[in-house]
């Protein structure tokens, strides 16, 4: 899946638009219609005086910066108390692993930060592990982004700069020099500033349907020898292996026979059945009732879809870093005959890290919050998709989203990628990024601020040299925390 890919001006490689072919600048205004893309632009342009673009590499940490730890803590009181050490330790493991687990820091930390006043759909976690492939309703393997649990409408810039300082955190993990990083992160950051202008360029319609599918991407990196054949046969073991993570292999993997059906097997903590939880049977009555209203969220053809399925079994699964502590469920769903098999994800879904600083969404729902965020950034989207608030065994109500659980899932293991391929990588993600809020945002204005020349990407990768650097000291706070006994971290699970 992660090639060393290098792109050129003439666009990212791999990208299909599933238009009819029409090339940038097509676009045409009707007869009679004012065309309000100049005035846009100049709208752009002229924010650069009130945040100057130098101006995005600005960080230090603000005069009674609250304490990462404090923040951590805050979120423990709405999560399951005793999977809380389970996210600590994971957290512990590294630089990048903290990283991945402070949203809430960062969301903090950026508020304090200079930005254009332009918004757009921000996914709120966008760093490197939140991007990966997954299988688009047509049946297409498509890269994207994957995670949206903190996704709020705020300012674009948040989302670069939590990128683009995962790139730099990454590279540091594997030992790369800082001249090298500096290259890897400003090319990241210039990726997402010429796709932008691409996009501004583009009709909406053309904006929408552009993706980047994977067989694509990597036919053109093989044509144009943008990667080694051995890259490239990797890269496609890598895909043809995450087509294979669907509902089979879940069957395969994560259930036992019962009296001849299957049953979710259990692996503590990572894996527990309900009938464990709750006591055998006390569960499905209240968990069948919250599925229905789930498939009320659905479109018909899909409610159809999944009435043709009978609930079967429900376990908790622990998954993800950051996500570790909240509820988060596995419901088997089974059809006409024991092979058949559909498993959904039920997410809990709190209020978005970012609220505090970019205001309250307004969905009632935080599960349909995370669902139209998804619906809204991605170039496809799970059918499944779905959200409902219900009871969970605390006895509280809770707001939850619904997925299917792998669906054609494959993501590159970040901490392990060398300086070739994390430039590759960085490139698909900051093109993906770009693409979900040109979905969203005033792409032309964004576009303009960014402007032709480099003074933006350079100072992207001056914020990340500094904002590691606090990643790091917040890290060690975070050991430091464990060592006293403030913090209970369970390591190895």
């Amino acid at each position: 899946m992660v090639v060393p890919l290098r792109f050129g001006e003439e666009g990212v490689a791999g990208v299909s638009t599933r238009t009819s072919g029409a090339s940038v600048g097509t676009g045409k205004v009707l007869a009679g219609a004012r065309d309000p893309t100049p005035e846009r632009a100049s709208r752009g342009r002229a924010l650069r005086s009130e945040a100057p673009r130098s101006s995005q590499g600005q960080w230090a940490a603000p005069p009674g910066r609250p304490d990462p730890i404090t923040l951590l803590e805050r979120q423990d009181r709405t999560r399951i108390p005793e999977l809380v050490p389970i996210r600590y330790g994971r957290m512990a493991s590294s630089p990048l692993s903290f990283y991945r687990g402070a949203a809430v820091v960062m969301a903090e930390d950026l508020a304090s930060t200079p930005r254009s006043g332009l918004l757009a759909q921000l996914c709120g976690d966008a760093h490197l592990s939140n991007f990966g492939l997954f299988g688009a309703p047509d049946r297409r393997l498509v890269f994207d982004l994957n995670d949206f649990d903190e996704t709020l409408r705020g300012p674009w810039e948040w989302d670069l700069k939590r990128l683009a300082a995962s790139l730099e955190i990454a590279a540091r993990e594997q030992g790369v020099a800082a001249a090298e990083r500096d290259a890897l992160v400003t090319q990241a950051a210039a990726r997402y500033r010429t796709t932008m202008r691409e996009f501004a360029q583009l009709p909406n319609l053309e904006v929408w349907y552009a993706r980047l599918e994977e067989d694509a991407l990597l036919t053109v990196a093989e044509r144009q020898r943008l990667a080694s054949r051995r890259e490239i046969k990797q890269a496609r073991r890598q895909a043809e292996k995450a087509t294979h993570k669907d509902s089979r292999r879940a069957l395969a993997k994560l259930t036992h026979q019962v009296d001849g059906e299957a049953r979710f097997i259990s692996e503590p903590p990572l894996i527990v059945p309900a009938d464990e939880l709750a006591g055998p049977g006390a569960w499905q009555e209240p968990a069948g009732h919250l599925l229905a209203e789930y498939r009320g969220s659905l479109g018909g053809d899909v409610r159809h879809l999944v009435e043709e399925y009978r609930f079967a079994d429900l376990a908790r699964k622990v998954v993800g870093v950051g996500s570790v502590g909240t509820r988060a469920w596995v419901a088997l769903h089974l059809g006409a005959d024991g092979e058949d098999a559909l498993f959904l994800q039920i997410k809990e879904a709190q209020a978005s890290v970012l609220e505090p600083f970019a205001g309250r969404s307004r969905f009632r729902n935080h599960g349909r919050r995370v669902v139209e965020g998804q619906r809204l950034m991605q170039g496809a989207s799970d059918v499944l998709l779905g959200w409902f608030r219900g009871r969970d065994l605390d006895g509280r109500e809770h707001d939850f989203y619904v997925r299917q659980l792998w669906d054609w899932k494959g993501s590159a293991d970040v901490a392990t990628l060398g300086a070739d391929a994390l430039l590759g990588y960085g490139s698909q993600c900051s093109w993906t990024l770009a693409r979900a809020h040109a979905r969203s945002g005033d792409r032309v204005a964004i576009a303009a601020y960014l402007g032709g020349g480099d003074s933006f990407d350079v100072a992207i990768a001056r914020f990340c040299r500094t904002y590691a650097d606090q990643n790091e000291r917040d890290h060690q706070a975070l050991l430091a925390a464990i060592e006293a006994g403030r913090i209970e971290a369970e390591t190895g699970v």
